[in-house]
């Protein structure tokens, strides 16, 4: 091999070298091991101040490419250097995997991207991807032209908490009819610690889960029982008759002509995301909105540690990068803890 080209195989591996350093940077990418999803490509977005989907999303990549073969793509909020910063509502660390997503995950609040990210997202929704939406994605954008993104498409926008927050946890109770349905395939015991959002999809969607407001904290708590005046009419009902939905789907054609599938929950923290059956059913979306065949009980171990924190504002971990969250990687420093039960 001559001078020139040694100089130029390692001027080609330097760039190699400095785009996968760009990589770790700016996005987390997990290549899949063999599986059903080989050839797809599922790009979720991490952005909210308060139900730390940045521990979330990645936790649920790391299944989705070494469980079930999808390429994954995590990205965040986040400094140059890679410095997760949930609070930063104008950040997306990398927008170029936009343009490659075969399928959204979204757990985003209040965003206000830089015009090419917002345009590349919209350019995805308008093509017709699949998205599914957690908890706060129903109010995922503000300040641009996305703002409406969660009752267009997704089939909702931000009312009320109506559960206490903090204080009354949620049970997911199937709706009837949706017994037999695919996305429902292995799902049960759906539980989380969030409250319930106040929720009326339209239509056009198809409820699969219910909210039951508990009295308390935990799975085993009893529901909650007295009244609560509505925000959209102000009339009143019991808290859990009827129960607010906090999981549907829709397909809903866009205005470029092009037909979205959606799945959309109004649960989905961190911690909501310990409950094997909510970790299910989001798995199971994927594949229902890839037109792939639901498996009969999707795994959906913890591929690494997992030891969410407790939602609530600045209770991210301060300091945590990207690359710290890489596959092999248990999340760095302690979770947020939760707060002492209310007496």
């Amino acid at each position: 091999m001559n001078y020139r080209t040694l100089s130029l195989a390692f001027g080609c591996t330097l760039v190699s070298a400095v785009a996968s350093l760009h990589a770790g940077e700016h996005s987390l990418v997990l290549e899949p091991k063999a599986g059903t999803g080989v050839g797809k490509h599922i790009v979720l977005l991490a952005g909210d101040e308060e139900y730390r989907s940045e521990e979330a999303l990645p936790m649920l990549a790391k299944i989705l490419s070494q469980e079930h073969g999808f390429k994954c793509t995590v990205l965040f909020s986040a400094s140059e250097d890679g410095t997760i910063t949930p609070n930063d509502t104008t950040s997306l660390s990398d927008s170029e995997p936009l343009d490659k997503a075969d399928l959204f995950i979204t757990s985003l609040r209040f965003r206000n991207w830089p015009e090419d990210a917002i345009s590349r997202f919209e350019k995805a929704v308008l093509a017709g991807k699949p998205i599914i939406g957690l908890r706060t994605s129903t109010h995922a954008f503000a300040k641009n032209r996305l703002a409406d993104f969660g009752k267009k498409t997704l089939g909702e926008k931000w009312v009320s908490h109506w559960g206490r927050h903090k204080s009354e946890a949620t049970r997911g109770v199937v709706e009837a009819g949706s017994e037999g349905s695919a996305l429902l395939h292995g799902v049960s015991s759906v539980f989380g610690t969030t409250d319930v959002y106040e929720a009326y999809p339209p239509e056009d969607a198809t409820i699969l889960l219910r909210g039951q407001v508990l009295a308390g904290m935990s799975p085993d708590s009893q529901p909650a029982a007295y009244a609560k005046k509505r925000a959209t009419d102000k009339e009143e009902q019991d808290i859990n008759t009827p129960m607010m939905a906090v999981a549907w789907t829709r397909t809903v054609t866009n205005e470029a002509g092009n037909v979205n599938r959606i799945l959309c929950t109004t649960m989905g923290s961190a911690d909501d995301l310990e409950s094997e059956g909510l970790r299910r059913l989001i798995v199971n979306g994927v594949y229902w909105g890839l037109n792939m065949e639901v498996p009969a009980k999707a795994s959906v171990a913890y591929v690494d540690e997992y030891k969410p924190g407790f939602y609530g504002n600045n209770g991210y971990r301060k300091g945590m990068k990207i690359s710290d969250l890489e596959l092999g990687k248990a999340m760095p420093g302690e979770p947020n803890p939760a707060p002492a039960p209310k007496q």
